[in-house]
């Protein structure tokens, strides 16, 4: 079953729109991060088609290269506040990813931290796959359960296993935490090709402990994890495309 509506409201005004959240900052630069590695992606990519609007970031940075950005979103605040910020520059449709359809074909889809919130992942990245134009990619990123910061709770007995989802994990409407091989399942069950995996994020502390982190450093866990194997970073993406 879907998410309700109401409860992604819920999330939206409590953390995606809300000035009170003391480890947004980490989250915007580990964001912002990413995107180099999303612009090489895309470059070719006319219309691009992204699942989930959040605070905004990624789509702005699409809208500054040039793409024609669709978005679906199922908070109806966050649907509004885009509206408000983007006008005519931005198609944007109301609704859960699961119920959307479209007859248009997109040169890419994103759905960065997006399957950690569904119920069945995998069915919507089979619809997803219908969604694409033949050259076409997707590219998902989400959290990695076997993240060195989720390696370390575990062995100091703070969590019972790497996947277990912690506070911040329901605040913000997790389902579940994920490593290389389920993501990597989860694409391919699809019908989906991977032809690249990445890490981001050489996190090792949880976000309550980074609070008095200096912009600098959280800065330099990135650039440092790009240096380590994927599956250790705190998020890890893949590209996928239809089979050739």
């Amino acid at each position: 079953m879907p998410v309700d509506k109401g409860v992604l409201e819920e999330i939206a005004l409590r953390y995606h729109l809300s000035d009170a959240v003391p480890d947004m900052f980490i989250e915007n630069i580990c964001q912002e991060y990413t995107f180099p590695w999303l612009r090489g992606h895309l470059a070719d990519a006319m219309r691009v088609l992204e699942l989930g609007y959040g605070d905004g970031l990624v789509t702005k940075d699409l809208i500054d290269q040039g793409h024609i950005v669709t978005v679906v979103e199922g908070a109806k605040s966050v649907v509004d506040a885009a509206h408000n910020k983007w006008g005519s520059q931005l198609t944007i449709y109301h609704s859960l990813f699961e119920e959307f359809s479209t007859a248009e074909r997109f040169d890419a889809i994103l759905a960065t931290h997006v399957l950690e919130h569904l119920e069945d992942p995998s069915a919507l990245l089979r619809r997803v796959a219908g969604w694409l134009r033949p050259n076409g990619q997707v590219i998902v990123i989400v959290p990695n359960c076997e993240s060195i910061h989720r390696q370390l709770a575990v062995r100091m007995g703070l969590q019972a296993a790497l996947d277990t989802l912690g506070e911040r994990d329901y605040k913000v409407g997790h389902q579940r935490v994920y490593s290389l091989a389920t993501l990597r399942s989860d694409v391919e069950s699809a019908g989906l090709e991977v032809v690249e995996e990445k890490g981001f994020f050489l996190k090792v502390l949880p976000n309550a402990m980074m609070l008095d982190y200096q912009p600098k450093l959280l800065i330099a866990l990135n650039e440092v994890g790009d240096l380590l194997p994927a599956r250790y970073m705190a998020n890890i993406a893949i590209v996928a495309r239809l089979p050739q």
